[in-house]
């Protein structure tokens, strides 16, 4: 059952785990985690000053160009890599050894490539949320049944054609699929980046908040951080649910 597009099960985990959240921030159990009425009173009085806004809007900032590029950059390759063998043999090896390695450990070397600024915050965001847009958009093509790419030949369609008009079109619930993915890794990617490399954004407050045991201030910034990657990935999952119908003409 939903409410307003909301599945019920999943709103009563998240007022279920607010209530034990509650419940161990009052029990004094540890200095960790504060009550989540004390964390939403401090975020209310946080989210208007001027070192919130600006720390949100770094960190946005560089996120949605991160997210722009995986997309950009990984659904065309992806598609590639599903219509062409010799690209596909070629690109997937480094493709799943991306996917499975542990990207922090090429901070370094984004940083003494590129710099200490935004340019390799950005890159960073964009290699967290890349491979599984690549892998997802793959896979989407490797399913499209073959009669469609025959008939648009028989139409006189161009390669181009066939890719823009064929390829991306039926294999879109594998790719809405990979982007939700990718802006999921590429949040972490972002914070990773602004910790690691330049101090900036919301990196540089969980830096000050959790170095003073501001708890309650560090907690709220999370919540914020949560409550993004949560909206966009509801909002991604509702745009699958709505082109479904593609992989069942498929």
């Amino acid at each position: 059952m939903t409410i307003y597009g909301y599945r019920l099960p999943a709103m009563s985990s998240l007022v279920l785990w607010a209530v034990l959240w509650e419940i161990v921030g009052r029990s004094g159990l540890t200095f960790f985690i504060p009550p989540l009425s004390e964390v939403l009173q401090t975020l209310f009085q946080i989210v208007g000053t001027p070192a919130f806004q600006n720390a949100l809007t770094e960190t946005v900032v560089a996120f949605l160009a991160g997210i722009l590029a995986a997309v950009t950059i990984g659904i065309p390759v992806g598609i590639l890599m599903g219509k062409s063998r010799l690209v596909d043999e070629l690109l997937l090896p480094w493709v799943n050894m991306f996917l499975s390695a542990p990207l922090t450990a090429l901070v370094p070397v984004l940083m003494v490539l590129f710099g200490f600024g935004m340019k390799s915050i950005v890159i960073t965001t964009t290699l967290f949320a890349i491979w599984i847009i690549i892998l997802n958009s793959r896979a989407g093509v490797k399913q499209i049944d073959r009669s469609l790419v025959e008939m648009a030949r028989c139409f006189g369609a161009s390669p181009l054609d066939a890719f823009y008009k064929v390829y991306f079109w039926a294999a879109l619930p594998e790719i809405l699929g990979g982007v939700r993915i990718g802006v999921i890794r590429g949040v972490k990617g972002v914070i990773i980046g602004q910790l690691l490399i330049s101090v900036v954004g919301f990196g540089a407050l969980f830096e000050l908040y959790s170095s003073n045991f501001l708890m309650s201030h560090f907690w709220a910034v999370l919540l914020v951080l949560f409550a993004m990657a949560f909206a966009l990935s509801e909002l991604l999952a509702h745009l699958e649910r709505r082109v479904s119908y593609y992989a069942a003409k498929r």
